[in-house]
């Protein structure tokens, strides 16, 4: 993959490990930051309420170093860190897997519960639809209504993003452009007599 791009899941998809009485149902959904997690575990402790643990491992971020794992009450290491290990082992960015185990009577031992959280996340895994997206960078642009044509002639051929727009005296537009196209529209855009920019965020 190109250093602007970044591999992840389309939509969710769920998968199940059995082992000695125990089920292990996993998810896989895309999120695209911290803010998404909280909302979606709170759901599967909803609609799973009768499982004992709610295991997961979280991967955010085009540069993959925004990652969690919580094993929920599983010895420590069992569940959150073979989790994560599948999310590495596919090279995915912005999912959360989460695993819920109903206890079927017989202990596994840690290498047992390691191995099954490690194949229920695989299961979800593999029932995925992988898609590869683009780093974009946002910003906020204003400048004089004289030159929106200047302006929107370089979003275009750009093939820039736009969003919340304002046109009055004063326009203003949120963009967004694929990270490595950033120094040449930047550049373009400078260029125009009393434009102004502002950073917003890169994700």
């Amino acid at each position: 993959m190109d250093s602007d791009t970044y591999k992840t899941i389309r939509s969710s998809a769920e998968g199940i490990y059995k082992e000695k009485g125990s089920r292990f149902v996993s998810v896989a959904i895309p999120v695209s930051g911290t803010e998404d997690i909280k909302p979606v575990i709170d759901k599967i402790r909803k609609d799973h309420h009768d499982a004992r643990h709610h295991c997961y491992a979280y991967m955010i971020g085009h540069d993959r170093n925004n990652w969690r794992v919580n094993d929920d009450g599983e010895p420590s290491g069992t569940a959150g860190r073979p989790i994560l290990g599948q999310i590495n082992s596919f090279g995915l960015t912005n999912i959360l897997i989460v695993v819920s185990r109903y206890f079927g009577g017989t202990l596994l031992g840690v290498s047992g519960l390691m191995n099954a959280y490690k194949s229920a996340a695989a299961s979800a895994l593999l029932n995925a639809e992988f898609t590869e997206r683009t780093v974009q960078e946002y910003y906020e642009i204003a400048y004089s209504y004289l030159y929106m044509n200047d302006v929107m002639r370089i979003l275009k051929e750009e093939n820039a993003g736009q969003s919340e727009q304002s046109f009055d005296l004063e326009c203003r537009i949120k963009i967004n452009f694929r990270i490595s196209t950033k120094e040449k529209i930047l550049n373009r855009l400078t260029r125009i007599d009393g434009l102004s920019l502002r950073y917003i965020e890169t994700r």
